[in-house]
């Protein structure tokens, strides 16, 4: 998989070039890491009890992935999206822009996967490095996040999740990105 990575290394802030390139490519393998680990608990967790099971994964699995992967990788490793399940993962201020800027690109075309953006930011205490990577919405994460969702699934979605707001998806929608964020050495 191809991913176009538009790399703003912001010198001004004293975020070197290459400390820049080495977080994009480290933060790359953090995401694939994420991705392949979350979607083989998903796919268990479904063969063995269907979306309740599936549902599980994703509020006590994922953010234990989330974490682990954190610490292994000295990041900050999570997933946002403009219509969060779990308000725990609500979108800041700078993940917000560039979500909305994912949607402009797909809108113009782009492919999702080709969707990813990494930059050093200024932030209160100082550089940060920051990237996020789409996820597209497949046919199965329609199940849970769709607009025609089992009345068991939504049940168990709402007692997990009162607040929700992650349905109404299609196929080939964005369904959110992985985000991940590190404070400059």
């Amino acid at each position: 998989m191809k991913i176009a990575i538009l790399l703003t290394a912001l010198l001004s802030f004293n975020a070197s070039a290459n400390e820049h390139l080495a977080f994009t490519q480290q933060s790359q393998s953090a995401i694939k890491e994420f991705a392949t680990s979350l979607k083989a608990e998903l796919i268990t967790a479904m063969k063995a009890g269907g979306p309740i099971e599936a549902i599980t994964v994703c509020n006590q699995v994922a953010p234990k992935i989330a974490e682990n992967l954190s610490q292994k990788y000295n990041m900050k490793i999570g997933r946002t999206s403009l219509k969060v399940r779990n308000n725990k993962n609500k979108a800041d201020k700078w993940e917000s822009e560039i979500l909305t800027q994912f949607e402009y690109l797909k809108q113009s075309g782009d492919s999702i996967n080709s969707l990813a953006f990494s930059e050093a930011i200024s932030t209160d205490e100082g550089i940060e490095m920051r990237m996020m990577k789409a996820i597209p919405t497949g046919q199965v994460c329609l199940t849970c996040h769709g607009s025609n969702i089992a009345a068991n699934v939504q049940a168990r979605i709402h007692t997990l999740y009162p607040d929700d707001q992650a349905t109404g998806f299609s196929v080939g929608d964005i369904r959110g990105a992985f985000t991940i964020h590190q404070a400059a050495q």
